[in-house]
């Protein structure tokens, strides 16, 4: 199967340029051509009348029309009849017949053509004629001369044509010779200095290409890092919880046991891997458009979060609800429902996690200066001052972390989320509950 015919637009360009100069200059040739023949016929004819005029009262004695030889280079006959139609003169070597049209006249005589033209007076009639071979020939003399400059000058008008257009087009030839010597993971912007406004915006628009996939790129690098980093350690403690696991056979109560941390390590180890793939997603996706973005209420976003951590705040007898300052008007935003659903949930989750038991987490929703503002409170330990600028690196565990904190990798799947619909994140302490607070303040562009 062959793929669809290529074209070069240079070389196109230039056949149909070329072409197109080349048509006009032969037509133009033609048409020069032909008008100079015209008037070259039209001044011979013009001479012929002037010279029978000349010769009304006779033909001077020693002319060279007598002799026969014609001005300009052209053999003149003439011939001369009375009132009573004797002839009074003859050219030498003349075959004209013996009869006139009075005018202009084609006459063919002994195999030969001849322009002739005819002026009667009352004393005398006078006939001169030309022979229309030579008087074709010097015709066309005049005419090629005319159209020599054309010949000459439209083979330097195609190479001028040829050098504009190859000039022109030269930074194209030095964009595609960038694009082919570079290499596969070098997603660098190509320059477009030099670039016709006509091809500018497609190199834009590459360069805007090679930084959505270099973004990706990154993602996945960093996902093979990160995975082969916090994987080797849950998986060895996996294999070491198993070994342990086979030496508990003879206790019954111990193999419970190991089954219980084996089962919890598969959970960690699950909820590892679920985190990375998620960071994995949303890092590739930050930076682009957003296509796939929807006008929707955050009320709704904040109360199916609440919905997905109900689950563990009721486990630790945790109060988690919306706050009393909660606005109760539709907070419209533009952007991904199940990104920012996912983004709440992970600050919900944090904050269910490092709250203890019978604590208190509150959500509330408010719009600040046009701008929707939510807001998590919680009466945990909080962040320290130190610690602030730091969460929200991968896998960074504060130094009030539990024991069986996550991965560190919670916040900056959030942060990723945040700055992927234009949202800015403040932390601080709660002074109404005590712990940490969190500020998700969105956009008022997107806020409509």
């Amino acid at each position: 199967m062959t793929g669809p015919a290529s074209h070069s637009l240079r070389r196109r360009l230039l056949w149909f340029v070329l072409l197109a100069i080349l048509l006009v200059a032969v037509l133009q040739a033609v048409t020069a051509y032909r008008g100079a023949l015209q008037q070259a016929d039209a001044l011979f004819d013009d001479h012929l009348q002037q010279m029978a005029r000349s010769m009304r009262n006779g033909v001077p004695l020693g002319s060279p029309l007598v002799e026969g030889d014609g001005a300009d280079g052209f053999d003149l006959f003439v011939q001369i009849w009375g009132p009573d139609g004797t002839q009074l003169f003859r050219s030498t070597h003349s075959a004209l017949p013996q009869r006139a049209v009075l005018g202009f006249s084609d006459v063919e005589a002994n195999g030969n053509h001849y322009r002739v033209y005819t002026l009667q007076t009352a004393l005398q009639t006078v006939q001169i004629a030309q022979d229309l071979s030579a008087r074709t020939a010097r015709a066309r003399a005049l005419a090629l001369t005319a159209v020599l400059p054309f010949a000459l000058l439209t083979p330097l008008l195609m190479l001028a044509v040829w050098w504009v257009i190859t000039r022109s087009l030269a930074p194209l030839e030095r964009t595609r010779r960038e694009v082919a010597r570079r290499a596969a993971s070098d997603f660098s912007p190509l320059a477009d200095g030099g670039l016709p406004d006509e091809v500018r915006p497609l190199v834009d628009e590459l360069n805007l290409l090679f930084g959505r996939v270099r973004s990706a790129f990154d993602a996945q690098k960093n996902f093979v890092a990160d995975a082969a980093h916090e994987l080797r350690s849950p998986l060895t403690a996996l294999k070491l919880q198993a070994q342990a696991l086979r030496r508990a056979d003879t206790d019954p109560a111990a193999r419970e046991a190991g089954i219980a941390r084996l089962n919890q390590g598969i959970d960690r180890a699950i909820r590892l891997v679920e985190q990375l793939l998620l960071l994995a997603r949303e890092e590739a996706g930050r930076g682009q458009a957003q296509a796939a973005s929807q006008r929707l209420d955050l009320q709704e976003v904040v109360k199916l979060a609440i919905a997905d951590v109900l689950p563990q705040a009721w486990h630790k007898h945790i109060d988690l609800g919306l706050a009393e300052n909660h606005a109760i008007e539709p907070m419209p935003v533009h952007g991904q429902a199940e990104a920012l659903r996912m983004l709440l949930r992970n600050l919900l989750d944090n904050a269910v996690k490092y709250t203890p038991a019978s604590g208190q987490v509150d959500v509330s929703l408010q719009a600040q200066q046009g701008q929707p503002v939510l807001t998590i409170e919680d009466s945990g330990p909080g962040i320290a001052a130190e610690d602030r600028a730091r969460v929200f690196d991968r896998f960074f565990r504060a130094s009030v972390a539990p024991a069986e904190s996550g991965s560190g990798l919670g916040l900056s799947i959030v942060k990723v989320i945040a700055e992927r619909h234009g949202a800015t994140l403040t932390l601080g302490p709660s002074i109404r509950l005590g712990g940490l607070k969190i500020d998700v303040r969105f956009p008022a562009e997107l806020a409509s």
